[in-house]
């Protein structure tokens, strides 16, 4: 009967703004909910700038039914995550200030919407030779422990290790921002939807399977335009 008087997430919101942050310039509600993704476990992601604040803070808490996550900010201290996430090829603050729906505004949000926009659109730094080199040495070694492994276990979380890289050379030599968790899959799907099939696929497989053929192909596949396997002759750190 609970689930019956559930407020929606805007109403809850809104409600939660009202009772934490009435002063405040300005709100936005991001997260699945706003996206249309949302499930049974799914909580408010809340974004809140404060002018009063000296500096920024995270906290989770239940209110009005709803496991709720709060970002809050003074005017500035969103710039810090913005070059973190930027850092990181991770854009998660500029996805959530983009996206959301504004709660409240004090003609601030739209400018930081702006700014979000604006990073996502760049993308992320891009790769130099040197990086896609030390990445292609490490998806070779991960593959190689992987072709190696004779223990299931191990093998498992080989190969968990070997779809992050994966993931991450195909999206960033491709100048795409890149996730973690979910947002492994998403980031793909963005990029190339063809290519997630296979991805997800080759690990579908081999987890249900133990056969491993589809997941070496796919490592050898995504590294071989850049010069494929990489061992003999690598070096890192070495003074010149």
């Amino acid at each position: 009967m609970g689930d019956l008087k559930k407020l929606s997430p805007i109403a809850a919101a809104h409600q939660f703004i009202n009772k934490y942050f009435p002063n405040c310039q300005g709100a936005v509600l991001a997260g699945s909910v706003v996206r249309g993704e949302g499930t049974d476990t799914s909580d408010l992601d809340i974004v809140v700038f404060d002018s009063s604040l000296n500096s920024s803070y995270r906290e989770s808490l239940i209110e009005f039914d709803w496991p709720i996550e709060v970002f809050v900010h003074n005017l500035t201290s969103y710039k810090y995550f913005f070059e973190l996430d930027y850092r990181d090829a991770k854009p998660s603050m500029q996805r959530m200030l983009w996206e959301g729906i504004i709660l409240k505004d004090e003609e601030i949000i739209q400018p930081i919407k702006r700014e979000a926009k604006e990073i996502l659109d760049k993308g992320p730094e891009r790769w130099s030779e040197e990086i896609i080199t030390t990445k292609r040495y490490f998806i070779t070694d991960v593959l190689d422990d992987f072709i190696g492994c004779k223990n299931r276990a191990e093998e498992i979380f080989i190969a968990n290790a070997l779809a992050e890289l994966i993931h991450e050379f195909v999206l960033r030599t491709n100048d795409q921002w890149i996730g973690s968790s979910k947002w492994i899959i998403r980031a793909l799907k963005n990029y190339d939807e063809k290519f997630t099939e296979v991805f997800v696929d080759a690990f579908d497989t081999y987890y249900k399977t133990a056969e491993k053929s589809k997941v070496i192909h796919l490592s050898e596949m995504v590294i071989e335009p850049f010069g494929g396997r990489l061992f003999e002759g690598f070096s890192m750190g070495k003074a010149k």
